[in-house]
């Protein structure tokens, strides 16, 4: 057994270059199987390139000692086996809108824009069988099946329940991160000492299932990559575990673009080159996918390995994103409060977007000369919109304001951040609205944030009076 802090000296050899890959001086954590003294099952690392290699290499060689000669100078670390799971709401905007309205269970269901210009954001598993998937524009969707019931949505309800599902996690798990919406990461590394992490992620789901009546699966497995892609494998409403060491055989006989982070274009790419499964994918040598598709061919090869390093990240570590300003001198003219209001939303909604999140919940915080200060919070629907998050803080500033008070500080806060939860977007009409932002937003970020304004704003400042700084 290799013990903690073992030094050990070796010599890697490379079969894709002339010269070996450089191994910069990282720590390293090996956890090896030793039911097989030669078979490495799992490993886990930091995300250096040249540690990356090394690894590879390992996995395609299957062997360690046996296999390879002495190169490597670094800290080897037995470490604890990872145990993730991944949640997923199946079919999450469909299955709030049967549960609103019964008589659409066992019914084609899209969820999403209109039938003329609109995007599919969640459809029923019975439109599937027609080959309707998220993300296709309406107009395909209904003529593949046209008999299909299509609704808008209403991200009120979707948020509500995306609330509730995270609350019950987050009493039960000693680690999560809320991917979407409808998705979240479970961390149990070490937890096995305690309980029995299966048994416990089982009881976890069908509380959730009890509570919410939303179906729900998931995927245990030793990273977050293998655990997302088994997922999509033990739908509808079910789960499955990948065991240690079986990431290679589980992975292979899947199509390759199971993996994400594989579009479309790389998709056809990896047609056009004979690998249709995971399987070839991980027979192919690697400098030729690099060389056909960069740097992306690469790592791509690492994932059909099922090699992933991310981590969980906890919920409340991006929880908040805030901007507040303290005034020169104290100000109780509304049109002046409103427009700092508008300016403070705008640079955090900004903030917002570029970190692809989505907040919901806005919060507003006013001071007074005496240094009383009061905030109020209201949830919304998960939103990164300036329109909509703006409408919102007002509303909140209006009714937490004290009529004719002079203020010394103003502060707006978004809160409940969610990771790439664009899609409870995909249900309105917003592409042209979405353009409007990312052509605002690039403006914004190569002129500066204060270029483009508010119209209340600009014609305070052509009336002679600056915006004070973001304290």
């Amino acid at each position: 057994m290799v013990e903690p802090e073992l030094e050990i000296n070796f010599q890697l050899p490379c079969k894709f270059t002339a010269d070996p890959f450089p191994f910069p001086p990282l720590p390293v954590s090996i956890d090896f199987s030793l039911e097989q003294d030669t078979a490495v099952k799992t490993i886990s690392a930091g995300s250096s390139e040249g540690i990356l290699n090394f690894m590879v290499i390992f996995l395609q060689n299957n062997c360690f000692f046996q296999c390879c000669t002495l190169l490597f100078h670094n800290r080897v670390v037995l470490a604890h086996k990872r145990i993730i799971a991944h949640f997923d709401l199946d079919t999450f905007f469909v299955s709030v809108e049967r549960l609103n309205d019964p008589s659409l269970v066992g019914k084609p269901v899209i969820v999403g824009g209109t039938r003329e210009r609109g995007v599919v954001s969640t459809c029923s598993y019975e439109t599937r069988v027609f080959g309707v998937h998220s993300g296709m524009p309406m107009a395909q969707a209904m003529k593949l099946c046209p008999q299909a019931i299509v609704l808008q949505g209403t991200r009120g309800d979707y948020s509500r329940y995306s609330r509730w599902v995270t609350d019950i996690i987050a009493a039960k798990a000693p680690l999560f991160q809320k991917a979407s919406i409808d998705e979240f990461y479970i961390d149990l590394t070490g937890m096995d000492r305690f309980f029995d992490p299966v048994q416990w992620t089982v009881d976890l789901r069908q509380e959730i299932i009890n509570a919410t009546q939303l179906p729900i699966s998931f995927a245990m497995a030793s990273n977050k990559l293998v655990a997302k892609i088994g997922t999509d494998l033990a739908k509808p409403n079910n789960y499955i575990v990948i065991e240690h060491g079986k990431e290679k055989e589980f992975l292979a006989p899947l199509r390759v673009n199971k993996i994400p982070g594989i579009g479309e274009k790389a998709y056809h790419t990896l047609l056009d080159l004979g690998i249709e499964t995971i399987g070839d994918l991980q027979n192919v040598n690697p400098v030729m996918l690099e060389q056909q598709l960069g740097k992306h061919g690469r790592d791509l090869w690492q994932r059909a390995y099922g090699i992933s390093f991310s981590e969980v990240a906890a919920y409340h570590e991006s929880k908040s994103i805030s901007s507040e300003n303290t005034f020169h001198e104290n100000r109780n003219d509304i049109p002046f409060l409103e427009a700092e209001i508008v300016r403070l939303t705008e640079k955090i909604a900004h903030e917002l977007r570029q970190e692809n999140k989505m907040a919901g919940c806005v919060s507003i915080k006013i001071r007074y000369p005496n240094f009383e200060t009061q905030q109020r919070q209201a949830s919304i629907p998960y939103t990164y919109y300036d329109d909509e998050l703006i409408y919102n803080a007002k509303q909140l500033f209006h009714q937490l304001y004290k009529k004719g008070q002079p203020v010394r500080l103003l502060g707006v806060k978004l809160s409940e951040l969610t990771d790439e939860a664009s899609q409870t977007n995909l249900f309105q009409d917003v592409q042209k609205k979405n353009e409007l932002y990312k052509a605002i937003d690039n403006v914004k970020e190569r002129f500066g944030k204060a270029l483009l304004t508010k119209g209340r704003n600009a014609k305070r400042k052509e009336e002679g009076n600056e915006l004070p700084d973001v304290s």
